[in-house]
């Protein structure tokens, strides 16, 4: 086996900005595995929020570059490392040199249906009530938005992006940075504003606040969930799970989180880090399974990878084989 390693960054259209800071690029780690001719590849996108840096993962990579190079298969990656994002790219990697040297699709391996089209969110960055509204008013015609807040002027962004584009679905996304008065009144709103859920509106500390509102919609676990194991803690004050690959470590362990999601009465959002399409082609295989999709990240990218994913306005097609898996 040969073990490839690239750290690449991709420019952005504009400013992402969420509760947390903005930025202008994305910064991924890529995997490359050869074997018998064969090639798999993977990505991810590490995140500051989880203490990870693209030095610390590929530093992990390298760390088990005499196992993998040894031949480690997909079982074996579980243990190799823990969830996050170097997991993810070495296990996507396996997954896509399993399907092509076995010369199945990943969907098929995994026992997931048929993927077909879906419709993914497109995310509104956070800034001023003007500014969301000319965003929104850019977005006509898709018809879901993930609304970034986390400031102190958050009610009148939704409201603002609402009155925008009263034809559109809403997902409200606050990065943990909802201030706690905001939240009764953003759900006392929230269906004449056309929010369908409310994702992580406080820090992953403060989720027993959750367990005091009466909420007419899914609030959903995005910094609070990680993997599986975080599932039976979560269902006492969420309704859904934002399943993200570069938290789970990868493909194998998302697959088993929405399966154990639920299981245990849990709705799912499908959800990315902004990077190329090569991360995000193993999360469409998964959103088959999910109630929402926010699978927008190549569309934020100045330029995207050759071949990518394929968009039809928000209409999301699965990956060609020849892309991943």
């Amino acid at each position: 086996m040969k073990f490839h390693i690239q750290y690449e960054v991709w420019p952005l259209k504009g400013i992402f900005r969420i509760a947390r800071g903005a930025r202008t690029q994305a910064k991924i780690v890529s995997v490359r595995l050869e074997h018998n001719g064969f090639i798999g590849r993977g990505e991810c996108v590490p995140y500051a929020r989880y203490e990870e840096d693209c030095g610390s993962v590929i530093a992990q990579l390298e760390a088990v570059r005499v196992q993998v190079e040894a031949g480690i298969n997909i079982e074996g990656c579980q243990s190799l490392l823990p969830a996050g994002a170097a997991r993810n790219a070495l296990d996507c990697a396996l997954w896509d040199l399993k399907a092509k040297t076995l010369n199945q699709p990943v969907w098929a391996l995994a026992g997931l249906p048929v993927p077909k089209p879906l419709v993914t969110a497109f995310t509104i960055s956070l800034d001023t009530p003007q500014a969301m509204t000319q965003a929104a008013l850019a977005a006509k015609g898709r018809p879901i938005l993930k609304v970034k807040i986390g400031g102190e002027q958050d009610l009148d962004c939704v409201r603002a992006v609402a009155k925008a584009r009263p034809d559109a679905r809403l997902i409200v996304d606050a990065n943990e940075g909802m201030q706690p008065d905001t939240l009764p009144g953003l759900l006392e709103e929230a269906r004449s504003l056309n929010i369908d859920v409310v994702e992580q509106p406080f820090a992953a500390s403060k989720d027993s606040r959750l367990g005091q509102v009466a909420a007419p919609i899914a609030i959903c676990a995005d910094e609070s969930f990680h993997t599986s194991a975080d599932i039976e803690l979560l269902v006492q004050n969420y309704d859904a799970v934002n399943v993200k690959l570069d938290k789970t470590g990868g493909f194998t362990e998302a697959l088993k989180s929405i399966r154990e999601a639920r299981a245990a009465g849990l709705r799912v959002m499908m959800g990315c880090m902004v990077g190329t399409s090569l991360v995000t082609a193993p999360a469409v295989l998964l959103a088959q399974l999910a109630d929402w999709v926010d699978l927008d990240g190549p569309l934020l990218l100045d330029q995207d990878r050759d071949p990518g994913l394929v968009y039809d306005g928000s209409i999301l097609h699965p990956p060609s084989r020849d892309m991943w898996g």
